[in-house]
């Protein structure tokens, strides 16, 4: 199969899972899902958040998918216990279409670690 191929199955994959455990069956967007692993990064999900931290909570999960592409690495838990992380390389220019495709692989891949999917 195709890597494009595997991917976008993939992806299907975890939008359909993650919008049926969490939308009622509605279709997460890109959005969501990154909010969500942020939650699931912090580890207080059973908390509201306001506008900011909602914010930080993308923040942290686009930290912790990039990892492993070299782009940030883990620094330290604040008193607060949130995550900091710290720019090992600046992310290359891309276009939105590409940004989305490395996300949506590194979100992919996230999933497969947590053997939340194959």
């Amino acid at each position: 199969m195709a890597r494009d191929e595997q991917l976008k199955e993939r992806w299907d994959l975890v939008v359909d899972k993650l919008s049926k455990q969490f939308a009622d069956g509605d279709t997460l967007d890109l959005d969501a899902i990154i909010y969500l692993i942020g939650v699931q990064e912090l580890g207080q999900i059973h908390r509201e958040y306001k506008k900011d931290h909602k914010l930080d909570l993308m923040h942290i999960a686009i930290c912790k998918l990039l990892e492993p592409y070299g782009f940030y690495e883990f620094d330290f838990v604040d008193d607060d216990g949130w995550p900091h992380y710290k720019v090992k390389e600046q992310l290359p220019f891309l276009k939105a279409g590409e940004q989305s495709v490395l996300m949506k692989e590194a979100i992919v891949n996230y999933f497969v670690e947590m053997e939340y999917i194959d």
